[in-house]
């Protein structure tokens, strides 16, 4: 038995799960919305209450946790500090530290993407993969590395925490949109959901959800298909970047944008122009565990 919390922008869920098997035994399950702004301490407070409730859902006392396992987006600094993170109350805080002594047992970090790619490759459309990238397009962009060694995929973290950071390359530094980060022009600022919603806005004069774009486009709107297409090719472009230099079997797509279906029937073909090879050999996949895939993932870091 493992506990797995996904810590993100809009949500925190919560499962507790038997590993080991084929498939993941899910046996209790809660999600909330994060409220990120309520600030930090209410983070930290929520999160180690999700896990007593969902322990308690699965029968099991407070004194009997299980190992537990937490993903989030962003990595932690030498000091054990969260950075990177866009929820970013949570950046430079003593989350990890403060998060145990609220549970009163030891708990294991990873970024959100790691957790994602390794249920993939674990369960999911990455499993067999011997080099797997996982993917996430949601509210952020982020990235996650899984390589799997004697038949068990392990995550591969880098010697700062950002391996897979692909989310933070800068595609137009200068003139690019302003990121959390920082700078200019990041992946994140032209493929996540909201800059694509954002972008929609700005050019039809009225701001919908990402699946009215989708729809839009399907149906021959100028402006949405024109706008998905742009993107598709941004999508290309800077994940051939990590493809050049990473060479994956397969690259598994999550996060709500990788609902578009553009994504894989244009989505390779964009791959394969920007891609330093003459013959484009790896797979892009839908995720096959849905949005619960870094919840189970991490469930399995312990």
């Amino acid at each position: 038995m493992r506990i797995g919390v996904d810590l993100g922008g809009t949500k925190t869920e919560a499962v507790v799960v038997r590993i080991g098997g084929e498939t993941p035994d899910v046996v209790a399950r809660k999600r909330i919305a994060t409220a990120r702004d309520l600030g930090y301490a209410h983070i930290v407070t929520q999160t180690a209450a999700l896990v007593r409730d969902v322990a308690r859902e699965a029968g099991l006392g407070a004194s009997a946790l299980p190992p537990v396992g937490i993903g989030m987006p962003g990595s932690r600094t030498r000091e054990r500090r969260v950075k990177n993170s866009n929820t970013t109350c949570l950046n430079g805080m003593p989350f990890f530290e403060d998060v145990e002594k609220a549970l009163g047992r030891d708990v294991v970090f990873a970024n959100d993407a790691n957790c994602f790619a390794l249920a993939e490759a674990t369960w999911g459309a990455a499993r067999g993969a011997r080099v797997a990238f996982g993917v996430i397009l949601g509210t952020g962009v982020g990235g996650g590395v899984v390589v799997t060694d004697a038949g068990r995929p392990r995550t591969w973290d880098g010697a700062q925490g950002i391996a897979g950071e692909w989310g933070h390359i800068p595609l137009e530094p200068r003139d690019g949109p302003p990121c959390y980060c920082g700078r200019r022009g990041c992946v994140e600022t032209y493929l996540s959901g909201p800059a694509i919603e954002a972008a929609y806005a700005e050019r039809a004069g009225e701001r919908v959800e990402l699946r009215t774009i989708a729809t839009r486009a399907a149906a021959g709107e100028a402006t949405a298909k024109g706008l998905l297409a742009e993107r598709v090719d941004l999508f290309g472009r800077a994940l051939a970047i990590v493809l050049d230099v990473l060479d994956p079997d397969v690259v598994v797509l999550g996060g709500g944008v990788s609902n578009l279906d553009v994504l894989y029937s244009e989505g390779p073909a964009a791959l394969a122009r920007w891609t330093f090879t003459d013959e484009l050999a790896t797979k892009v996949a839908k995720h096959a565990l849905g949005d619960s895939a870094g919840v189970l993932g991490a469930a399995l870091l312990p």
